[in-house]
């Protein structure tokens, strides 16, 4: 297949929900999965992926609920970590990737968690965890449940962009093409003609139905590939000692903290690009 400059949108059915993903690169190169955070998409993922594509195969999925994926009819069961395993699987699976390495953002770090112990141990070759960790802040919780679980609703596009810029500061300083991305791959317009953002606003249930997807110490001690965890030296998610933590159990991650980010790091600098790349090379 012809390497791909930019990237390109797929469509598979994994575990009975259709699963959009965007990949990058030739198919004969070394996958590598990037999985993005909560309520974003996988598209956040559009500066590192065609700046690593030369060398990987990337797929970048949109879980679904987010973004191109299918939302769920079976909400209250299947916005947890256990369905998106399933679906992490059955793309694999249908996909032929034997191994790969995982870099996942908040979320996406701690699905890559559940399954690099469990249904894809030995199948992650490598972990990158971006600043998030076994265990959460009640405080970093609730702040993401307010405006997680309450959607806005705007009557033109650039109320929103500013609105991003506001919800997510502490993903720091990043180009403006970061941000038109965001907006333009993260809207939706309701029935009433309104815009707002392209997520299910149930997926917000996930914390109290699934308590325990915030609780992943037991799991994260199992884990037994290299792990490299990145921190926002600013992060109200991933608080210091948990990431010191994290470096004494388990997989004794190797820890990197990036000044100017508090949740989460976009991991679209060279600096953070150079990071990951000579931690995958080990």
């Amino acid at each position: 297949m012809r390497r791909n400059s930019l990237g390109q949108s797929q469509f598979l059915t994994c575990a009975g929900r259709e699963i959009h993903f965007t990949e990058w690169g030739d198919r004969a190169a070394p996958p590598l999965i990037m999985w993005h955070g909560l309520a974003r998409t996988g598209r956040d993922f559009d500066i590192t992926a065609a700046a690593m594509a030369k060398d990987y195969w990337i797929i970048c999925p949109d879980t679904v609920g987010r973004g191109l994926s299918q939302w769920s009819p079976d909400r209250d069961r299947e916005y947890c970590y256990d369905f998106y395993g399933k679906t992490a699987l059955s793309l694999f699976d249908q996909l032929g990737i034997d191994k790969t390495p995982w870099i996942g953002t908040s979320m996406g770090g701690s699905l890559g968690m559940s399954l690099a112990a469990g249904a894809l141990k030995g199948r992650i070759s490598h972990l990158v965890i971006n600043d998030i960790g076994p265990e959460i802040p009640v405080e970093a919780v609730e702040r993401i449940k307010t405006y997680v679980g309450n959607l806005p609703k705007f009557n033109c596009l650039s109320a929103l962009a500013a609105w991003f810029r506001a919800a997510y500061l502490p993903f720091g300083e990043n180009p403006d093409i970061y941000w038109q991305t965001m907006l333009e791959t993260s809207f939706r317009r309701t029935d009433d003609g309104h815009i707002t953002v392209h997520y299910d606003p149930a997926i917000v249930s996930q914390f109290t139905l699934h308590g325990s997807d915030l609780e992943l110490w037991d799991e994260y001690d199992t884990i037994t590939c290299p792990t490299l965890l990145l921190r926002g030296a600013d992060s109200d998610v991933l608080p210091r000692d948990v990431a010191q933590a994290m470096t004494e159990r388990g997989p004794r991650a190797q820890l990197v903290e990036i000044e100017g980010f508090g949740h989460a790091p976009t991991l679209g600098s060279d600096g953070e690009i150079d990071v990951i790349t000579e931690f995958l090379q080990t």
